[in-house]
């Protein structure tokens, strides 16, 4: 029985937008839709538009494999993150690997640098590539490449996030229910002064709405709230807590959006001769293995990493063989680890 004809990979390409889909929505032969994708000067400028209006509207992506390797599993995996240099990504990353080398598969890694642009070049080559999976750390909006996603059929699971439609499957937490946690953890500590020191991604986005409505909710003052774009270096961290004590030289709690500018405030902090947690309480966000041996030790939101990148393993796998996954959307929570600085 060849690989065509086994229903274990059936699932697998179901649904898959083929060139004879695209030719047949350009009213074209295939093999124009070919010519005009691989050699579009060999066509004419009329059915060259027509041929990429109908790739464009179907959101077909050329297979760059060969014809006779396209119906044969390539044992790959290809996942993009936004970073992997001190990032809370990491141990993820490190998971899913483990996972799938021991079942026979490789891992192709994509670095996004949070750019949005990048992602979307980096999932075009992805696609083209047809790999047996693709793992992508957040949710994909609505666009070119989520279309394409879902055009090519192939296996994709979204993780570090949680949405009620994901593409395919998704093993994540909820972004908005940490900001609450968070402003609920330091309203019982007493903390009356807010601010939040955040990298610009729509998942910090979320966590400080949630954390600002905790702060309105308790009467306190608006919460102060310092975006350092896309730099999450200690460095931003130390100049976002000078501009937070210039508008606010009361604040007596900083939630930041990551381990690492959490490290940076409190950098600043102990320059400007202010105890921490006495005058300034400091949280984090991804439990990065080195802040627990810091003076002080930083609290933070911890997230089960390792644990996401065994089960986003395990799902892809499950699919790439033709196993059903159920249920598809995974919800791995966090917790608020309370060290010295708060």
């Amino acid at each position: 029985m060849t690989e065509n004809n086994n229903p274990k990979r059936s699932r697998r390409m179901s649904g898959a937008i083929t060139v004879k889909d695209v030719a047949k929505l350009a009213g074209v032969a295939p093999m124009t839709v070919s010519r005009a994708l691989n050699t579009p000067t060999q066509v004419s400028a009329e059915l060259l538009k027509k041929v990429q209006d109908a790739v464009q509207r179907t959101g077909y992506v050329p297979n760059r494999m060969a014809g006779g390797l396209a119906s044969s599993r390539s044992r790959l995996i290809a996942a993009v993150v936004p970073s992997t240099v001190t990032s809370v990504f990491m141990e993820t990353i490190e998971a899913l690997n483990a996972t799938l080398f021991d079942a026979g598969y490789q891992l192709m890694l994509g670095q996004s640098s949070y750019s949005a642009e990048r992602e979307a070049m980096l999932l075009e080559e992805v696609i083209g590539r047809r790999p047996d999976g693709i793992f992508l750390t957040g949710i994909l909006p609505p666009g070119p490449s989520r279309t394409k996603l879902l055009a090519s059929g192939i296996p994709v699971v979204e993780t570090w996030d949680l949405t009620p439609t994901p593409i395919d499957m998704l093993i994540g937490f909820s972004h908005s229910g940490i900001g609450r946690a968070v402003g609920n953890f330091l309203v019982a500590k007493g903390r009356k002064r807010f601010a939040m020191v955040k990298a610009e991604d729509e998942r910090a986005r979320r966590r400080y709405a949630a954390f600002a409505e905790v702060a309105a909710q308790n009467g306190l003052p608006e919460v102060v709230v310092i975006d350092v774009g896309a730099s999450r270096s200690l460095k931003s961290g130390r100049a976002a807590l000078a501009q937070v004590l210039a508008l606010a030289p009361d604040v007596d709690a900083i939630f930041c959006s990551s381990d690492l500018l959490a490290l940076g405030v409190m950098t600043e902090a102990t320059v400007r001769g202010l105890a921490v947690p006495g005058q300034l309480a400091i949280i984090g966000f991804g439990d990065v293995p080195f802040v627990a041996d810091m003076s002080p030790a930083l609290s933070t939101v911890r997230i089960n990493g390792p644990d996401i990148g065994r089960q986003a393993a395990g799902f892809l796998i499950d699919r790439a063989e033709g196993r059903t996954v159920e249920p598809g959307i995974v919800d791995v929570g966090f917790s608020i680890v309370e060290r010295d600085s708060t």
